[in-house]
């Protein structure tokens, strides 16, 4: 890309961006050291800033929602910081090399190709699901989730005038499994036209199988619906489990998908409101466009753009850094729950970086648990009673802390829980 400014330099005309490429302006970030503690409070943090809103101590650790305590990772810094020096933040569109990057990052990691034509930009995975219900959908059709799940996806159906229809997952042996049989007969009998697949699933972690999610297309396939497949959580599994693209497992399931993603939740750049859906079907492509440009969004964030290359291009190295130490911090909270804290037990996390907690043992309901944790413990996790009727009895953890945060985090609990 060409290298703006300076002392008569000519302008290239390019469809990509000329932004800077070194030289005095150019930030020198050190490697992300993930034990350090940043603090977040009074930065307009949600995690950190929204409890008094809420009713709770200004001053609990919140361990709640998706969102890391992580900076990002410095190439994506250093691309934002020659983007900033620019000094020019005009409406901008999607470059080549953008496109390229979303391909590259699919291809490489996914095994799945993906086509320029395919991807569509969004302010976020919610707006897309909100854009498919009402693309693929009428008032009172019924749009299908496996509870308990993302919170968000009840009440963008339900304020939507659509029909939620609930296909719960069956919890066997702490472990989750998807109930075919009621999946089927919800399908047939409740007027079902969406289905919003939650892969990885939060909150409970699974990393479905290509079986799986084979069996479930073809049941959608079979009966013309769409398929909603939320994969936000996708580049971050642990060891020994692979995620898989529902979209790629077949023609079949490719033509019937709107796959949801984004690099946010990877890179912990939610604020930079960028996300993507990839649709194949041509049909389904321009119904989506049409519902998107009827809510009036455009442009997407010159910095989300700008980010999100640096992050497919550059992110591997740091991401593989994360991984291993969201790994650790589970392996710690495993050992620390077994050895000094009663009633509670982890569910086995197979991808995201949340732990779903099964705190059935504990002798208090989901609410008890969590007020009581937040109230005298002074430590915020996301009651399971938010994921649907059947997440009552959980808590959610969310585990890319520092060490120190999270250390902390089980000292107070293990007061109020001791063994």
């Amino acid at each position: 890309m060409a290298s703006l400014l300076p002392r008569g330099q000519t302008i290239r005309m390019t469809n990509e961006p000329a932004l800077p490429q070194g030289g005095q302006n150019q930030i020198q970030l050190p490697p992300v050291d993930f034990d350090k503690v940043i603090n977040r409070r009074r930065t307009g943090s949600l995690k950190f800033d929204s409890a008094p809103r809420r009713g709770y101590p200004e001053e609990v650790l919140p361990l709640w929602v998706a969102d890391m305590d992580f900076p990002a990772a410095p190439p994506i810094l250093e691309a934002m910081q020659e983007r900033l020096v620019h000094g020019i933040f005009g409406y901008t569109e999607p470059w080549d090399a953008y496109y390229e990057s979303i391909v590259g990052w699919w291809r490489d990691n996914h095994a799945y190709a993906l086509q320029k034509e395919w991807i569509l930009e969004s302010p976020g995975v919610v707006f897309s699901i909100s854009l498919a219900i009402k693309a693929f959908t009428k008032p009172g059709d019924g749009v299908l989730i496996q509870a308990p799940v993302y919170h968000p996806f009840f009440s963008v159906i339900e304020q939507n005038n659509r029909k939620l229809v609930v296909n719960p997952l069956k919890y066997e042996g702490r472990d989750y499994l998807m109930d075919f049989e009621d999946f089927q007969d919800k399908v047939e009998k409740e007027n079902v036209k969406l289905f919003i697949l939650c892969s990885p699933h939060n909150p409970v972690g699974r990393v479905w199988s290509p079986r799986e999610l084979q069996r479930i297309g073809n049941i959608c396939q079979k009966n013309g619906v769409v398929v909603v497949s939320d994969e936000i959580h996708c580049d971050i599994t642990a060891p020994g489990f692979r995620h898989c693209v529902f979209a790629g497992m077949s023609p079949s399931c490719q033509d019937i998908a709107v796959t949801l993603t984004a690099p946010t939740k990877t890179f912990n750049l939610s604020g930079v409101q960028i996300s993507h859906a990839f649709i194949a079907n041509e049909q389904l492509r321009a119904a989506w466009l049409a519902e998107k440009k009827a809510s009036g969004y455009d442009e997407p964030n010159a910095f989300g753009l700008v980010a999100c290359q640096a992050a497919y291009e550059k992110g591997r190295p740091w991401l593989d850094r994360l991984q291993r130490y969201i790994n650790d911090n589970e392996n710690y909270v495993n050992e620390y729950l077994k050895s000094y804290i009663h009633g509670v037990y982890p569910v086995q996390r197979q991808g995201t970086y949340l732990l779903w907690l099964d705190c059935w043992a504990s002798g208090y309901s989901s609410k008890e648990f969590n007020q009581r944790l937040i109230e005298r413990g002074r430590v915020w996790l996301y009651d399971g009673i938010a994921f649907g009727a059947e997440g009552e009895g959980f808590q959610r953890l969310n585990l890319a802390c520092p060490r120190e945060t999270l250390a902390e985090a089980m000292t107070r609990m293990s007061a109020l829980y001791a063994r």
